[in-house]
């Protein structure tokens, strides 16, 4: 079941720790799982998080170090020495250090990795830091168990037993050569039902998913969801094992990028939380919002262009707003399906495939909604037939283009390696709406023959 955090439980251990209240803190927080006392923290002044940070044991705080929001972190680690931030470290793996490590300032960095206890464990987080933290060797774990192909079962076992030790948790037991090339994997299975002077090159399993330490995150997380993986192995240039990546870190990566993504559909340029400074809100949201701001600009100038139409027939400006808005909508749709599709690499076929379907789809999706806009023009609006059927010609045009483009643009930007989410917000928005009032108006012309 999971724990609730209530404002009563906030407010009893702000007074607690305002009393100095040491034994009855402990208890509270004894039976609370780590991840929830970051929420606590998060919730609590820097002076008071502090307090409680120290209150704890290394065991648990290096734990709560990663899941404290960015800003909290940063202040809790600017209360600590280098020595108090390496005792931290030599409590989690290598992948979690180095991330702690690499938002240090420079000038600590170092100082905390000489104050490292155990110099290998100080080695591979060096060895992490010099990877693009966006890539699976940013991301990857040192501790994992291997064995050497040319062992028996009974060294195996001896070997993995001395291994473990330092591994959290055992997804996989790798299979390397003399040079430490990755073979293949081992079943628990056959090791625990195979002779013990059996030959680790005869039950191993050659194939084996891994990725290269140069593969970008987001790729590692697709294959690791389309394979159902808990852990896959990363290889350097030389095929070497050099580390694993774990789900815990995929599922960390799957949740930033949905965010991100999220943000750019809904206009905001930066990754930002909501309890950010008003400042970096601002330079988050700002940008989409001139550009909204200039497109809407553009409308009047195009608005302007037709003014001789509207007043000669005012009612084609009331329809303004719907033509707009069905474009707007139609393009954001049509452009979040493949932006999805994208993401998932699910979009199979030609670029002229796709325009296809889309457009057959939007035919369809568009003539019945022009037969709705006829009828309701004409029973609920009172207007004449020939405006219902001129508003319904530019209903339908505005769809089938609002549809491909939406369909297009996220695919084109994804070829020349720009974020095609970007084709889900104000950007496309903005232009199906300038697009939409042009092809209404100029419709309008031909039909009523103004």
């Amino acid at each position: 079941m999971e724990f609730k955090i209530s404002k009563e439980l906030i407010t009893q251990i702000e007074t607690l720790v305002q009393q100095n209240n040491i034994v009855e803190l402990e208890n509270i927080l004894h039976e609370i799982h780590f991840a929830d006392i970051a929420e606590i923290m998060n919730d609590l002044d820097t002076s008071e998080a502090i307090y409680l940070f120290n209150l704890l044991d290394s065991e648990i705080t290096a734990e709560i170090l990663l899941e404290l929001d960015d800003e909290v972190r940063e202040n809790i680690l600017r209360s600590l020495s280098a020595k108090e931030i390496a005792e931290e470290l030599d409590e989690l793996d290598t992948d979690d250090a180095a991330d702690i490590i690499a938002e240090l300032p420079q000038s600590k960095k170092a100082q905390v990795i000489s104050e490292l206890e155990d110099v290998e464990h100080a080695k591979d987080i060096v060895d992490l830091l010099r990877y693009d933290e966006n890539t699976a060797g940013g991301i990857m774990a040192k501790e994992l168990v291997k064995v050497n192909e040319n062992w028996n079962v009974l060294t195996c076992v001896k070997e993995m037993r001395l291994q473990a030790e330092n591994v959290t948790r055992v997804h996989s037991i790798y299979v390397v050569d003399d040079e430490d090339r990755l073979k293949g994997r081992l079943s628990l299975k056959d090791l625990l039902t195979t002779s013990t002077k059996t030959q680790i090159s005869d039950i191993y399993i050659k194939k084996v998913d891994y990725v290269r330490v140069e593969t970008k995150d987001v790729e590692v997380a697709r294959i690791m969801q389309k394979y159902d993986l808990e852990a896959i192995p990363v290889i350097d240039e030389l095929d070497r094992l050099v580390g694993r990546v774990t789900i815990d870190d995929i599922i960390d990566i799957i949740k930033e990028e949905a965010d991100k993504d999220y943000q750019l559909a809904a206009g905001i340029s930066q990754d930002v939380e909501a309890d950010d400074s008003i400042l970096e809100l601002t330079k988050a949201r700002l940008p989409w919002l001139v550009l909204a701001l200039f497109g809407g600009f553009i409308s009047v100038k195009v608005l302007g262009i037709f003014e001789p139409m509207m007043n000669s027939h005012r009612m084609l400006l009331f329809f303004t707003p719907l033509i707009a808005a069905m474009a707007g909508n139609v393009g954001v749709q049509s452009s979040a399906i493949v932006v999805q599709g994208l993401a998932n690499n699910s979009i199979t076929g030609s670029l002229w495939n796709r325009l296809l379907k889309e457009l057959s789809l939007s035919l369809l999706n568009g003539s019945i909604l022009a037969v709705i806009l006829i009828l309701g023009t004409h029973f609920l609006l009172g207007y004449e037939f020939i405006i219902g059927i001129t508003v319904s010609i530019a209903l339908l045009s505005v769809i089938v283009v609002a549809s491909l483009i939406g369909t297009f643009i996220p695919i084109v930007l994804d070829k020349y390696g720009i974020d095609p989410a970007l084709a889900t917000g104000p950007f496309i928005t903005t232009s199906n709406d300038i697009l939409g009032i042009i092809i209404y108006f100029s419709i309008a012309r031909i039909v009523l023959g103004i």
